[in-house]
């Protein structure tokens, strides 16, 4: 209530308040709180200084608009009687001023004039120009400490200015570590403790691992004496490495609520500013508070934005910002004393560019791969964010986690909400497994374009071409089973055919990779069969089949003219610590002869088993025109030449229309009803009519 928030501001006794009456300085902003902000009154002593300096530069600008002349000149212009009779000739104590009569002079020429004088001649310059008849007028001259103020007193303003907003409040922060960068130098990290933190270790899954390693150091905060009883230390430093949404992030905010002492988490990018020092300012600043703090421990996320390898032949040398904070980085990490009990939680998706310095041990004694989960990490993490939606019992999680192979854990939750989004759009009770199924499209491939219009002849050449992958899919011995085939355009794409994996694969025969091969082909090869010509859509197959084959040749040592041999990219070294090219002119011809070779014998491979195919494939391609989407089931029953018992894409599009027109006169006859209809009182129209309009099931 109001009342009682104006009672607690008065109250001089709450417990957040000094003995003085002052609130206390909030934590992590050093013992001097916030700097001293200016008061009202100097405020308007500056305001006052600003507007007189303007009104003299005011006063002072209105002989701006002369013109220098000689005293010759303007002697004879005053002998000529060329001034204005109703104006007359200004004398200052270092010049005088006149205005010239119109029409002497042309109007682009200066219409006032003035003359230097100084004390010595001024006497005898004003007796010549009474002598002649001018009317003259002495105006007392500015002094000298006036006219340094006019001419510099801007200058001196901004300086002030500049000093009094920007110096005066960096020293004032500059109590901490940040000396003279003052706020700068202060560390922008956030620090939270177990109540800010609504995720816990219950809510990481599919990386057991991983919280095993963060449990340990959970346990060791908590009770650090069971583990030094046997003489053991506290880790420096734990480094998790995974590719983009594998849970780092996550993991380190269910640490965050696990833990029950402060977290301080802060981004690398935070560290780097334009200035120069203040990266290695703001970590020795961080590590000081976290050292006052203690037990307690520090999330650098995204740790390759300052920590890459230094001497790598971009940095700007000694003075370079980013290699000045690794530094800092190297050498607190380094002087945490034993007892110290700060322990360091890095994460980053770019081990490889880390420096060398920063991955030993005694600095990140720990190095944590998050991989990417397996199908029963994929399960529990469905089941994880499934908590958060209304899922229809009857939903086959199983079946979404073992359609989704090198799904990451963020990619995972984006399908629980997509299928949710959906669901509600649809004006479903509850999510279902086909919503579920189609937001894992819709995440790994694109949302489909349903509403794309196709020229019938473009959509004749995709449904052969998806129909050429799908035969070779589906009766390919070592590739993954074909899982559903379509040509409504999803992405980039014009259709697709969809394999679901029976089981994770960490590695690939030589089997599977030639199967790979030879449904890459089956578009091409089927566009040439059935429609007399060949077109671009090919283009994406045409690239994976070359990598895939030169890969092959060149990293697997699959082939048996070159043998056991690299003669791709080295991953272990830099881009620029490799030569341009690693083999011969001859070794270069035999890789082109040897992965033109492999393509051409899968080629005709693949191509003699469509031949064969040829009349199962025009009833698939008929089929995918009649209903455009098509599971694996259907495929079956399609490829045996039995009829579809499903509604044709003619028959939804009629059903829609049917829906709508249902609901338009729906509106409509409520609309007539409430204005004829007097309330409380029914009539005959009301009752339904003989025949009731169709709706679609």
């Amino acid at each position: 209530m109001p009342d009682k928030n104006l009672s607690d501001e008065n109250d001089e006794t709450k417990p957040d308040r000094t003995k003085g009456g002052d609130r206390k300085p909030e934590p992590g902003k050093g013992s001097g709180g916030k700097p001293p902000a200016m008061s009202r009154g100097a405020f308007a002593w500056i305001m006052l200084v600003v507007l007189a300096l303007a009104m003299l530069l005011m006063v002072n600008s209105a002989n701006t608009g002369a013109k220098e002349v000689a005293w010759q000149e303007f002697y004879k212009r005053a002998t000529d009687g060329e001034f204005k009779a109703d104006v007359p000739v200004v004398i200052k104590s270092d010049r005088m001023i006149g205005e010239i009569k119109e029409g002497v002079v042309e109007a682009s020429e200066a219409q006032r004039i003035y003359t230097p004088v100084s004390p010595q001649n001024l006497t005898y310059r004003t007796f010549l120009l009474d002598k002649v008849g001018q009317d003259t007028k002495e105006q007392p001259g500015t002094s000298v400490l006036l006219q340094i103020l006019i001419a510099w007193g801007p200058l001196i303003l901004l300086g002030f200015l500049i000093y009094f907003f920007v110096f005066r409040s960096l020293r004032g922060g500059g109590g901490g570590p940040g000396g003279m960068l003052g706020s700068f130098g202060r560390s922008k990290h956030k620090m939270l403790n177990k109540e800010h933190s609504t995720v816990k270790l219950d809510d990481v899954a599919g990386i057991a691992e991983a919280k095993d390693e963060v449990g340990e150091i959970i346990e060791f905060l908590q009770d650090p004496k069971k583990f030094q009883r046997l003489g053991g230390r506290v880790p420096r430093g734990v480094l998790l490495i995974g590719r983009p949404g594998c849970g780092k992030t996550l993991l380190a905010k269910a640490v965050a609520g696990e833990a029950d002492v402060p977290f301080f988490s802060i981004s690398g990018s935070d560290f780097v500013e334009m200035f120069v020092g203040v990266g290695a300012s703001r970590v020795r600043d961080l590590f000081k508070q976290a050292k006052d703090s203690s037990p307690c421990i520090i999330f650098l996320d995204e740790i390759d934005a300052v920590g890459r390898r230094r001497g790598s032949g971009f940095s700007s040398g000694g003075h370079d910002e980013r290699e000045q904070t690794l530094n800092a980085i190297l050498v607190e990490m380094d002087g945490f004393d034993s007892n110290d009990q700060v322990i360091v939680i890095a994460s980053t998706n770019r081990a490889d560019v880390l420096d060398p310095a920063l991955t030993r041990p005694g600095r990140f004694d720990r190095q944590v791969h998050v991989s990417l989960p397996d199908i029963k990490g994929r399960l529990e993490i469905l089941k994880v964010h499934a908590r958060k939606i209304k899922l229809n019992p009857q939903a086959d999680l199983e079946k979404v986690a073992r359609g989704t192979p090198m799904f990451s854990g963020a990619e995972l939750a984006a399908i629980i909400n997509e299928a949710a989004i959906a669901a509600t759009l649809l004006g479903k009770d509850f999510v279902e497994t086909a919503d579920l199924e189609e937001a894992r499209d819709k995440v790994r491939y694109g949302r489909s374009r349903k509403s794309h219009k196709i020229e019938e002849d473009e959509r004749k050449v995709i449904a052969y071409h998806e129909s050429g992958h799908a035969i070779l899919m589906y009766y390919g011995q070592h590739n993954d089973p074909l899982h559903k085939v379509t040509i409504i355009p999803r992405g980039q794409a014009l259709g697709t055919a969809f394999m679901l994996p029976e089981k994770d694969r960490h590695l690939m025969s030589r089997n599977q990779m030639l199967d790979q091969l030879r449904v890459t082909y089956g578009g091409r090869i089927a566009e040439d069969m059935f429609c007399g010509d060949i077109t671009s859509g090919a283009a994406m197959d045409i690239r994976q089949a070359t990598a895939l084959a030169r890969a092959m040749v060149t990293e697997y040592g699959m082939s048996e003219e070159l043998g056991f041999q690299l003669f791709g990219p080295d991953d272990s070294k830099q881009q620029w610590e490799q030569p341009d090219k690693m083999y011969s002119e001859a070794t270069a011809k035999l890789i082109d002869t040897e992965v033109k070779a492999l393509i051409d014998r899968t080629y005709g491979e693949a191509r003699s088993l469509l031949e064969e195919k040829r009349d199962e494939l025009d009833r698939l391609a008929q089929a995918l025109l009649k209903y455009e989407t098509l599971t694996r089931e259907e495929v079956t029953r399609v490829l045996a030449g039995e009829t579809l018992e499903k509604a044709t894409v003619a028959d939804v599009l009629e059903a829609e229309k049917q829906k709508r027109l249902a609901e338009a006169a729906a509106s409509a006859k409520e609309a007539s009803g409430e204005a004829d209809d007097a309330p409380g009182e029914p009539d005959g129209d009301d009752a339904p009519a003989g025949g009731a309009i169709p709706t679609p099931a």
